[in-house]
This record gives C-alpha cells, structure tokens and sequence, in this order.
C-alpha cells in the first residue's frame, strides 16, 4: 500500500517500528514535509533523501478484519 501524507505522519510519530520501503528498499521515515515529501534514511547504508510520499510503501500493513 502506497503512502499518503496523513498515513505517513501517523507512521513518523509512531512509537511502534512500522515497515517502510522506496523503491523496493527499507528506509526510516525522518520528517515528514508540508510539501508531500518526506526525508528519510535507507537502513543499509544510512543514506538519506528526500522523496515524495506517494512513492513510500508501507510493508504488510495490519488488516483488521471484522
């Protein structure tokens, strides 16, 4: 599931470890920016960058089921 600006703040101010990827890769969301970006760091190397939230995808999100 790609990310959109609420879902990617409410994963920034979590104090759970929630599973974020771009571009197939694990990254640690660092802010999240009034302009639908976001700075984060790849957890291999530490890089960091900013890119747009709508690229970030939650890994196996929670489903409630009924």
């Amino acid at each position: 599931m790609f990310l959109d600006t609420k879902r990617a703040k409410e994963i920034f101010q979590s104090p759970d470890v929630i599973s974020v990827l771009y571009q197939g890769s694990p990254v640690w969301i660092q802010n999240v920016k009034e302009d639908n970006t976001a700075e984060v760091t790849y957890l291999g190397d530490n890089t960091n960058l900013q890119v747009p939230i709508n690229l970030l995808e939650e890994s196996n999100p929670l489903k409630w089921i009924d």
